[in-house]
């Protein structure tokens, strides 16, 4: 069997997963995720609100409020869920020349595909060291992008999406000098690794003749790309932070192989090398906090993030007679803006709540791919904040998303090797998450 056999449509999922994580929980595929210890406040004021290390990811200016070695760590436990009901049009592909609603005339199989929803788990770890009154070091660790999304076999959408598994480490160096009493600036550059993972049914055209066979597709990429973020601090009064942080652009060009197996009857297999590009998205943070009393602070933020980058996907195959691929997706820019507080009801205890509503990119129903149920989010956060000791606080925060139903009516760019998938997907998530942080 040729590599042309192999239709490069199988591949167009994968960098959908790639730049689309359909358990992650900013909107789209980024991780807001990146401690704990702002889980409680719905992430208001995180690039303002310098209470551990992990400040680091969101603004490195404010290092520059961390006195001697800090260090802070966590993670974050993500149960999202995606329930599919299909309204009895969704189709599966049909062959080149052959009529019906099936592959080669039969009629669609399989059921809703239970719950795609599947638990993340996000860890993340941070340390600030003072080298002296003006000048800060830091890292970070974390995963910015991050899911696994799982279906029934033999669902309706088989051959858009059977599994997709993303996993990504980012290591975050930063830098900080603290100009004044009123204002800070840091630095950081970022090294990110990606490895994804993502099966499903594929069309395979049966050499010289109308009709088609199915197989089993499995794809694994692999890539590694740097980026760079920038961040100030600004304290124009005693109880006033603002905090802008910016994050470039990722381009990351992943590469890896593609096996199909279980080819028509007699259960063939054929792999080829594959390669997809996506630049993922630059986001950008105004946030600001306010002591208002010995008891309250306030905290507010508007983030914006530049996804308009990923307007479709390009799948390259290499080989003798390999052909491209182009998955539209029209990605929109998008905006989130979150309001929270802390009230001290003890002496070490802090109470934190907060809420938050998020833009998705995807903004029609026949660009939602079934790898990315997206819809505009709502948070409501809550969390409590320990002062163990002098130097070490212990956070536990939850959150519960809540997304309106969200109607699905899509080909992904081709009928013929996807079919159709039109429905309603019913999603929801709970997370939550538990941070130490210590300063020496």
């Amino acid at each position: 069997m040729s590599r042309r056999s192999l239709s490069l449509s199988t591949l167009s999922a994968i960098v959908v997963g790639l730049g689309a994580a359909a358990t992650s929980h900013a909107a789209g595929f980024q991780l807001l995720e990146q401690n704990a210890s702002g889980l409680g406040n719905a992430y208001a004021g995180s690039a303002a609100n310098p209470e551990n290390a992990s400040i680091i990811y969101y603004n490195p200016a404010g290092m520059t409020y961390l006195p001697g070695i800090n260090v802070s760590g966590g993670v974050n436990l993500i149960k999202p869920s995606f329930k599919f009901k299909d309204n009895g049009d969704s189709r599966n592909p049909s062959a080149p020349g052959i009529p019906g609603s099936g592959l080669n005339g039969s009629r669609p199989t399989g059921g809703n595909g239970g719950d795609a929803g599947n638990l993340g788990i996000v860890p993340n770890l941070y340390a600030s060291w003072q080298l002296n009154e003006q000048w800060y070091v830091g890292l970070g660790v974390g995963a910015p992008f991050g899911l696994m999304t799982e279906y029934d076999d033999g669902w309706v959408g088989q051959y858009h999406s059977n599994k997709f598994e993303i996993k990504t480490i980012n290591v975050n160096p930063s830098i900080a000098y603290k100009v004044n009493e009123k204002f800070s600036m840091g630095f950081g550059v970022n090294w990110q690794h990606i490895d994804a993972n993502y099966k499903k049914k594929a069309v395979v055209p049966i050499a010289g003749l109308p009709l088609a066979t199915n197989g089993d597709a499995d794809l694994n990429l692999k890539g590694d790309a740097w980026g760079w973020n920038v961040g100030f601090m600004l304290q124009p009064t005693e109880d006033t932070r603002i905090g802008l942080s910016y994050r470039s652009k990722i381009k990351q060009s992943a590469k890896g192989d593609t096996e199909i197996t279980s080819i028509g009857p007699t259960k063939a297999s054929v792999s080829f090398d594959a390669k997809a590009n996506v630049d993922l998205p630059d986001t950008l943070i105004l946030s600001g906090a306010h002591q208002l009393n010995e008891r309250w602070e306030l905290l507010g933020d508007v983030s914006w993030t530049g996804w308009s980058s990923i307007p479709d996907l390009k799948i390259r195959n290499s080989g003798a007679g390999a052909r491209d691929d182009d998955l539209p997706l029209n990605f929109r820019d998008t905006w989130r803006v979150a309001v929270g507080a802390n009230y001290k009801f003890a002496p070490d205890w802090k109470w934190k709540f907060g809420l938050a509503y998020d833009q998705s990119p995807v903004h029609k129903e026949s660009d939602r791919p079934t790898s990315l149920p997206d819809n505009d989010r709502y948070w409501i956060s809550t969390g409590v904040q320990w002062q163990a000791t002098k130097s070490t606080t212990l956070d536990l925060g939850y959150t519960y998303l809540y997304l309106r139903k969200t109607d699905i009516d899509t080909t992904s760019g081709s009928q013929l090797t996807k079919g159709r998938v039109a429905g309603t997907y019913d999603s929801s998530a709970h997370i939550v998450g538990l941070q130490l942080s210590s300063r020496f």
